[in-house]
């Protein structure tokens, strides 16, 4: 239901160009007015379907804002609110600087992909079966990135109704990000809105925007020359160079039909980076959250914290780490490119573009100095430990001690009175009076 208004929303900005970055100048009026009739009775269709009328729509959108309020979580910025509104000043500017940049490429036929990590892990078969009942999008692959091939860990869609020339495409990759091509701001929003069910341990949603990436590609023929005017493919080649490329900070491909495993490569190096970029705002949240401690060790003051909490905080580091060097492909190319080398080439080179390695070592660096200062804590912290349980012995000792004295003391004063009682030569007896 959430999805069917995409349409409904996509197909009344058809006008706006700058908004699907659609080149007005090959759509004659009644070209773009019979599209606007044709798919606003397919979308019409669709809701009727769905939610049984317009009625239905708005009650179960009423609904859904009802369950997301009660759940707890941060909810994400609403299908008409601009995405920049949740973040930080400092990242709205770049983001928004990034926008205008992009904007100046959509001129010159370029489109848009983003992405999004918004949690830890998708329930991509749930979602899979959702995405068919809403019957807005048609699967088109659903596929395993391992050699052993024991568990689908990538959901490939596109829309069934199209509002321009080029698709809109949705790569869904289980460790809980989502990546959007040719997709517009009230499809995204609608769609991240509609993931929220199937997430698990879902990020908020300041960090989930202010770590999004956006990205600019375009298609072309065997035959490609890029916007400065230089000749980047022949026609004679028919190689991975002539179908997909990465020059500049923009990506390239063909619009064949099996260009689905580029897209993937470049939507995997993309998820990749923002994944990476969550991980470092989780670190430095960390080292914000342990700062108050290195100014307790400088001035000498006593630890203001348990070691109960410690342990927890450790524990947190450790996790980190696992899933940086452990749990990802950061340090190394997934096994899925170790047989195509084109591809492999293509990721290495996207990752490149994103710093990945140099973020991952620094990030590891990072992590060195926070187990350092763990360790320091904990061991100050059970040092103090053992000196109360040490304070607490020898107080034990003294106590009894004490007691020792008093029964000792005790003792002697009662030996000293049935001394006294036996060497008097008078003993008075009962009788005597």
């Amino acid at each position: 239901m959430i999805l069917a208004r995409v349409a409904v929303r996509s197909l009344r900005a058809i006008p706006k160009a700058q908004t699907f970055k659609l080149q007005s100048s090959n759509w004659s009026p009644t070209q773009v007015q019979w599209l606007q009739t044709v798919n606003k009775r397919l979308a019409s269709s669709i809701i009727k379907d769905t939610t049984g009328g317009d009625g239905g729509a708005e009650s179960a959108a009423k609904n859904l804002k009802n369950r997301v309020a009660g759940s707890g979580v941060k909810t994400l910025p609403q299908v008409d609110e601009p995405l920049e509104t949740a973040l930080s000043p400092s990242r709205t500017r770049a983001l928004r600087k990034k926008r205008l940049a992009i904007d100046e490429l959509s001129a010159l036929g370029f489109l848009n992909t983003r992405g999004f990590t918004t949690a830890d892990e998708y329930n991509l078969e749930e979602l899979h079966a959702a995405l068919k009942q809403q019957n807005l999008y048609e699967t088109k692959r659903f596929f395993s990135t391992d050699n052993l091939g024991i568990e689908q860990n990538v959901l490939f869609v596109a829309a069934k109704y199209p509002t321009g020339e080029q698709p809109r495409e949705i790569f869904f990759f289980r460790e809980g990000s989502v990546v959007f091509w040719n997709c517009n701001d009230i499809e995204t929003n609608n769609v991240l809105n509609f993931l929220r069910n199937f997430e698990r341990e879902s990020y908020v949603s300041a960090l989930v925007h202010g770590e999004s990436e956006m990205m600019p590609y375009t298609y072309i023929a065997s035959t490609a020359v890029d916007v400065e005017g230089d000749l980047v493919a022949d026609s004679n080649d028919l190689d991975v160079a002539s179908r997909a490329f990465f020059q500049n900070g923009k990506f390239y491909v063909t619009p064949d039909s099996d260009n689905f495993l580029y897209k993937y490569t470049f939507s995997n190096a993309m998820a990749q980076s923002i994944k990476l970029g969550m991980w470092e705002a989780t670190l430095d949240r960390y080292i914000d959250s342990m700062e108050y401690l290195t100014e307790d060790l400088k001035r000498g003051r006593r630890l203001r914290i348990s070691r109960a909490s410690m342990l927890r905080k450790t524990g947190e580091l450790f996790a980190l780490r696992h899933s940086i060097n452990l749990s990802s492909d950061l340090l190394d190319a997934p096994d899925f490119y170790w047989d195509r080398e084109e591809l492999e080439g293509l990721y290495l080179q996207v990752c490149s573009y994103f710093s990945i390695s140099r973020r991952t070592k620094v990030m590891n660096e990072k992590i060195n100095h926070c187990v350092e200062l763990a360790e320091l804590v904990s061991h100050n912290l059970n040092d103090a430990h053992h000196i109360r349980l040490e304070w607490m012995i020898i107080i034990l000792i003294m106590v009894e001690v004490g007691f020792e004295i008093l029964h000792f003391v005790e003792g002697a004063l009662h030996h000293g009175s049935d001394a006294i009682h036996s060497a008097s030569p008078y003993p008075i007896s009962e009788n005597s009076a």
